[in-house]
Formats: structure tokens, C-alpha cells, sequence
């Protein structure tokens, strides 16, 4: 039987922003800095760096400016994620030109998580869209809770759906579709990223789930039939959501790479270089890497 795959995958890395933002230990800037540079060894060409967020609520991203300031690569698609103007303006100090903006389908979410409604996030950011658009940044929206929600359940497809209309429509360049909480089913995820590749021809889709249930790869699988050739996945499976109760961390790169390459799907990421940069972050974390891939390999050097 013939699966309907690509002969290509781009892994988006987001083990230094989205990876490390839910750590309990706060990890040394200089590590940061060495865990990136041993990603882009490893042949990662987009990554998500760090946050301009409040060190208030989000104290591991408190060096996001030094991180910007001594790890943008010319050759890479470098992406900091700015949740407000606040953010936008720091990124507009730096050199980095591609930015993420993120808005939860779940107004429950939304409210724990930035204080406002999805209409009112929206309303807000449309206007920052429009001038990054003008000054030629790349511009990432990430969709949380596109499939569930901690608090309000299961979410409509044409929610989800609608509000990629909305962000499409304000001029975007990417759309990261989240399954925040890891409860999507591989049905699930190839229904909704099914319609979101046939409405969407012009927009790049990034397929972005939580391992919580262990059906991460399951749901990757299902989302390449769909069309997906784009990815988020953070090496050593760090991550999770300091707004999401129960979510854990997203798919391990190492994971995701040994899948697709035994495929004979091409990724550019080079695994032995992948296992030295999560080396390098391990010893700095609260708690035990478990993807599979790392294991074997911890247990074999």
C-alpha cells in the first residue's frame, strides 16, 4: 500500500522558546545560547528563540533580549514570539525579522492566558500584523487550543477554521495549529489539517501537537497524509504551557526525525548532532527526558 507522504519535512525547532518556557529551574543564558548553536549544527533552519514576554510571568524568558542579540543566524529562520505590543516594540530594537504572534480558539484559554478574549486578541493584533507586514517581517501565528481546550472541552473545526480565516486574511505568512493539550486523535488531526490544506494553498501550515497521550506521532502521520509538510517539534520533547493545565511536553524532535527519516522522508537534521545539543541542556532541567530515541541513544554511548 502507498502512503500519500512528501519527500520532504521542515522540522520547525522549538525547544529554546516553547520548550523552555514551562521549566521550573531557570536555565543559564550561556547554556541557552550553546543549546541553540548545537541545534543549528544539527541542521535546524527555522527555531523559535525566545519570548518577548513579561519576566513576571515568564521568568525563563527574561534574557530574550541577549538571546536575540548574540543568536540570530542570517541563514536561519530566526522567530521570537512578541504576544502584544509591548513585545512587538522590543522586536522592533533587534535585528530579528520574523515574529510569532499566538491567540487560543478558546476564549476560556485566551482569558487565563493573556487576559482578554479571542475577538479582543484579534482586534488587537490585526493592527500589529498590518505593520509588521509593511516593514517585511516574517509573521508566524500560532493557534492554541485548536483542537481542545483545558477548560471548555472539545472545539468546534469551524472555529478553528474561522480564526485561520482571520489571520490569513490579516496578511500572515504562517499558520502554527496547536494541539495544546495533546488530546487530538489521528482522525482528528487529518480532518482538520485536510481542510485547513485545501482552504489555505498560499499559506504555510505547520502541524504543531503535545506528546500528552503519546499519540504525537500518531497524529504527525495522519497530518503528512493530509498534505502537512511542516512541523513544530522541540528537541528532547521539552515543553508545555504554563496556562494549559496537564499539557506536557510537544513531539521530540528525535523522535520525529528517526520516524520520517525511516521513512525515507527527508528532514536536514543530523540525529547525532540533535543527541550532543540536548546533551548540553539536560543536566540544566527539572526533569527526565523520555522520547524514545534519546533514551536508546543515552543508553548505547
Amino acid at each position: 500500500m502507498m502512503l500519500n507522504l512528501p519527500e520532504k519535512v521542515t522540522i520547525i525547532e522549538v525547544g529554546p522558546r516553547d520548550g523552555l518556557q514551562n521549566e521550573k529551574l531557570f536555565v543559564p543564558t550561556e547554556i541557552k545560547k550553546q543549546f541553540i548553536a548545537g541545534l543549528r549544527k544539527a541542521g535546524l533552519q527555522e527555531m523559535e528563540l525566545t519570548s518577548f514576554v513579561s519576566p513576571k510571568w515568564v521568568p525563563q524568558m527574561g534574557d530574550a533580549a541577549e538571546i536575540v542579540a548574540d543568536c540570530l543566524d542570517q541563514n536561519s529562520r530566526d522567530i521570537v514570539l512578541a504576544p502584544n505590543r509591548k513585545g512587538i516594540d522590543r522586536v522592533y530594537s533587534t535585528d530579528c525579522k520574523a515574529v510569532a504572534v499566538f491567540v487560543g480558539v478558546s476564549n476560556s484559554f485566551n482569558l487565563k492566558n493573556i487576559n482578554k478574549t479571542t475577538h479582543d486578541s484579534m482586534a488587537e493584533l490585526k493592527p500589529i500584523i498590518k505593520g509588521l507586514k509593511e516593514r517585511n517581517y516574517f509573521v508566524r501565528a500560532c493557534i492554541s487550543t485548536a483542537f481542545y481546550c483545558p477548560y471548555e472541552g472539545k472545539i468546534n473545526e469551524s472555529d478553528t477554521i474561522s480564526l485561520c480565516r482571520e489571520f490569513v486574511a490579516a496578511g500572515v505568512d504562517e499558520l502554527s495549529v496547536a494541539d495544546t493539550i495533546g488530546m487530538a486523535a489521528p482522525n482528528e488531526a487529518y480532518s482538520l489539517f485536510y481542510q485547513l490544506k485545501a482552504e489555505f494553498t498560499d499559506t504555510l501550515l505547520t502541524a504543531h501537537f503535545h506528546d500528552t497521550r503519546k499519540l504525537a506521532l500518531a497524529n504527525i502521520l495522519t497530518s503528512l497524509q493530509a498534505g502537512i509538510d511542516r512541523f513544530d517539534t522541540s528537541a528532547g520533547g521539552l515543553g508545555g504551557c504554563p496556562f494549559a493545565p496537564g499539557a506536557s511536553g510537544n513531539a521530540a524532535t528525535e523522535d520525529v526525525v528517526y520516524m520520517l527519516e525511516r521513512m525515507g522522508i527527508q528532514t536536514g537534521v543530523d540525529l547525532s548532532r540533535l543527541m550532543e545539543a540536548i546533551d548540553v541542556v539536560r543536566p540544566h532541567l527539572s526533569r527526565q527526558i523520555e522520547s524514545g530515541y534519546y533514551r536508546l541513544h543515552a543508553q548505547t554511548v
